[in-house]
């Protein structure tokens, strides 16, 4: 770092604070997705990153398939709502056959989802090779722009980035603004109470899981832009989202948009400066500094004694 003016310091943290944004994208998908799974819910959901990859692979396929047709510059929007539908119904599916079972038993459901995630990427592997695979972006995707000359923003980072703000935005509106939303709080706090005010909580239950489900796989579409897609892609994120949802302070929205926030700005910066596994290491001891001191998270959710 002292081989560096201060002017170049202040570029480097520019360019790697951009694109710290598009890894703090994804992890805001994963998060709010996990969030609602497992803040929401208490499930914990080891195969959620798998469903980011249904999302990823979804938006592989159909990039190909609009490259074959020549309409590769329209593609992606459609991408990313297939991406979401396809990985909620896959979602609704596993909850109804598996999950639904499992509730209030959280090893059993954490072994279980470990097992679906090894099954899913098997799959993945048969399906798709053991190859990683990318997407054809958009012309409209690629390139950057220079707010000054010393300094490159990738255009793709800006598209996810807005992606993020749509999403999250969707999310609050869906469980603060809506009946639907009031009902899945309801049910969180009461089970038995909501269940006897007429709110069928099991279905409560099938759809929380299933969106949390899709908007890994809208995570999925946005990581195609960034970078390519194997049968693994899913483990890569799973502890970082896991990671924030806990620092911000699980069920807490602005914390799992404050944390995701941190923690990709925290490792994008410092991996520049030090090794890829040290950026991690820094970056997880002031976590667990912090938590030390604060085990809630950082907004923990109020609760009426």
């Amino acid at each position: 770092m002292f081989d560096y003016s201060m002017a170049e310091i202040g570029n480097i943290v520019v360019m790697q604070g951009f694109s710290g944004l598009s890894m703090f994208t994804v992890l805001l998908l994963m998060a709010l997705g996990l969030a609602i799974i497992f803040g929401q819910m208490g499930v914990i959901n080891m195969a959620h990153g798998e469903f980011m990859a249904i999302g990823a692979y979804t938006t592989v396929m159909i990039s190909k398939l609009a490259a074959n047709y020549g309409f590769v510059n329209y593609y992606f929007i459609f991408a990313i709502l297939i991406a979401f539908m396809l990985a909620f119904a896959v979602g609704y599916f596993i909850e109804f056959i598996m999950i639904r079972h499992l509730y209030k038993r959280p090893l059993d459901t954490l072994l279980a989802t470990w097992g679906l995630s090894l099954v899913m990427q098997q799959i993945f592997r048969s399906t798709f090779g053991a190859k990683e695979v990318s997407a054809e972006l958009p012309e409209w995707m690629l390139g950057s722009f220079k707010p000054t000359p010393d300094i490159d923003i990738p255009i793709n980072g800006v598209f996810v980035m807005f992606l993020a703000i749509i999403v999250t935005a969707g999310v609050y509106l869906f469980m603060y603004r809506s009946r639907w939303g009031l009902r899945v709080r309801a049910t969180v706090q009461n089970r038995v109470m909501a269940g006897a005010v007429g709110i069928n909580t099991a279905k409560v239950d099938r759809m929380t899981f299933a969106l949390g489900c899709g908007i890994a796989g809208i995570a999925g579409a946005a990581f195609t832009t960034i970078a390519s897609t194997g049968p693994t892609t899913g483990t890569l994120y799973i502890v970082d989202s896991f990671m924030v949802v806990v620092f911000g302070g699980a069920a807490s929205l602005m914390g799992t948009i404050a944390s995701a926030f941190g923690i990709a700005q925290a490792q994008s910066i410092l991996q520049f400066f030090m090794t890829s596994s040290m950026g991690k290491v820094s970056t997880l001891l002031v976590i667990v500094g912090i938590l030390m001191m604060k085990p809630e998270g950082l907004f923990a959710s109020k609760l009426r004694k």
